[in-house]
This record gives C-alpha cells, structure tokens and sequence, in this order.
C-alpha cells in the first residue's frame, strides 16, 4: 500500500499511534512489556492478538522510507511504504547523522504525515 491508498483507509489511519516509538514497540511486544518506564507506553501487551500501528523510517537504502508498521508479538508486517524524497530526505538524514538504521519519525516527518493522513 502506498500514501495514496492510505489516505483512503480511515479504518487503518484510526488504529495508528502517533506517539509509540519504534523502540517502545519493540520492548513492548518483545519482551511482552517487560522495559515499561515511568513516562513511557501507557499500556501493555496482554496476549497474541494485542497490536500496535506506527510509523519507523528505514534509512538503509536510498531513497530512505517510511514505514507504517503493524507489530504483533509474533511479528511486524510492513503496510504502507511511502518513498521520502528530496528535501524530507534531506532533512531526516541530517537528524540522524546520515546514519543507516531504522528510526522513529522526527516531529517534523511526523507532523507531515499528519497533515496528510488527517486533513
């Protein structure tokens, strides 16, 4: 699925959380929420069909995408891929230090996305 056709799946836009982390997820349904911190994710994982919908940026090949990701404590499934081109590329690579790896939107990818997923 891509931007486009996720605009077009309110059902699928309703289930995202915006504030869950891709380290918070992966602690989460990993360790079955054993890393809750002071502060952290207000809520646990409580069995097999718990889920959770957020968005990670894979920066390992190029052109860097963003993810909406579905995790389960069985697995992660990529849903929507969504290319980050020119200057949003630009921009979260120098956030990041041009460094490969797989990160959490930074508020400014993340209120992008928002103003195009719930406007």
């Amino acid at each position: 699925m891509n931007l486009d056709e996720l605009k077009k799946d309110i059902n699928l836009i309703n289930l995202i959380d915006w504030d869950l982390t891709h380290e918070d997820a992966i602690g989460l349904y990993l360790e079955w929420g054993g890393n809750w911190k002071p502060g952290g994710v207000p809520y646990v994982v409580r069995n097999k069909s718990d889920s959770s919908h957020y968005f990670v940026v894979n920066t390992w090949e190029k052109p860097a995408k963003v993810y909406l990701i579905k995790r389960t404590i069985e697995d992660a499934k990529e849903l929507v891929e969504i290319p980050l081109l020119g200057e949003k590329m630009k921009k979260f690579l120098d956030e990041t230090g041009h460094s490969k790896g797989v990160y959490t939107p930074g508020e400014k990818l993340k209120n992008w996305l928002k103003s195009e997923l719930l406007n």
